[in-house]
């Protein structure tokens, strides 16, 4: 009899030795426990903890285990992300919104944000919708700013920089287009009269390079004229252009010379008198 005593307290004892005091820290939730398992993964096992893929284990799951370990467990999610109109699908770690933008490397701070950045992301997963602060640019007649914005189009960004567009006028890019970082917004004045396809199968390129060597903003002092056809502000002003020439794009300044072709029956001689020639080569 005292000698299965003596077997028993000796295997107690032995026990004691192997039974270890573990923490786990499922997705930044610690629980201790008791373990007998050699290794990592047989421990969380016990523990009921479930790894699929995308998890991520510290230490890895064929670590072996020993007394008073950590193992932290963090369970992936599934992320849809939308970032400036851009649809992806991402597997993370994080467990609130803050630390997905951070792990997806994405910096939307001063952006706008579809949910907080406190906000917890369950298991499940979840959509996440981010615009990024970029730096847009506005001209629109004598108007010329620079805004900075998270505008999901360009019409949102004209309404805010209070920019009215009016019926028939040429916005660039369209109205419904994403405002990428550096985008140039150009709000052109209605165009009421059709362009003949004879005028505007004419060369006017060559015609530009004759008059300003193609330079949108040139400007010569004696006239004074402006922009890429050299007109005079009177001139301009007579078909319909606003503010001066060259402050406009190269579309804007051609379309109002095909109109000054027309109003001039085509007698380029009049306005052009060194270079028209060029429109028919």
């Amino acid at each position: 009899m005292c000698v299965v005593g003596t077997l028993a307290a000796g295997l107690l004892v032995a026990a004691s030795y192997l039974v270890k005091d573990v923490v786990v820290v499922v997705d930044g939730s610690p629980v201790a426990i008791r373990s007998f398992a050699a290794r990592v993964a047989d421990a969380l096992g016990e523990a009921g903890v479930a790894v699929g893929q995308g998890d991520v284990v510290r230490p890895a799951l064929s670590e072996g285990l020993a007394d008073g370990s950590t193992i932290e467990v963090r369970h992936a999610r599934l992320i849809t992300l939308t970032l400036d109109g851009h649809t992806t699908t991402h597997l993370v770690t994080a467990t609130n919104v803050r630390d997905v933008l951070a792990e997806l490397d994405v910096e939307a701070a001063a952006g706008s944000l579809s949910a907080p950045p406190g906000r917890p992301v369950p298991l499940s997963g979840m959509s996440l919708t981010a615009y990024t602060e970029r730096r847009v640019y506005v001209v629109a007649g004598t108007t010329r700013l620079a805004s900075r914005t998270t505008a999901r189009t360009v019409r949102q960004v004209l309404r805010q920089e209070r920019v009215v567009v009016r019926r028939g006028s040429m916005v660039r890019p369209p109205l419904g287009s994403f405002p990428e970082d550096g985008t140039v917004i150009t709000v052109m004045p209605p165009r009421a009269v059709q362009i003949p396809w004879e005028v505007t199968r004419l060369d006017w390129q060559a015609l530009a390079a004759c008059v300003a060597r193609g330079d949108p903003q040139a400007y010569n002092p004696d006239g004074p004229y402006y922009g890429m056809y050299q007109f005079s502000l009177p001139m301009w002003q007579a078909v319909g252009g606003v503010g001066l020439p060259s402050a406009w794009p190269e579309e804007e300044q051609t379309y109002r010379a095909q109109l000054l072709y027309q109003r001039v029956g085509g007698r380029w001689q009049t306005q052009w008198p060194n270079c028209g020639d060029r429109l028919f080569t």
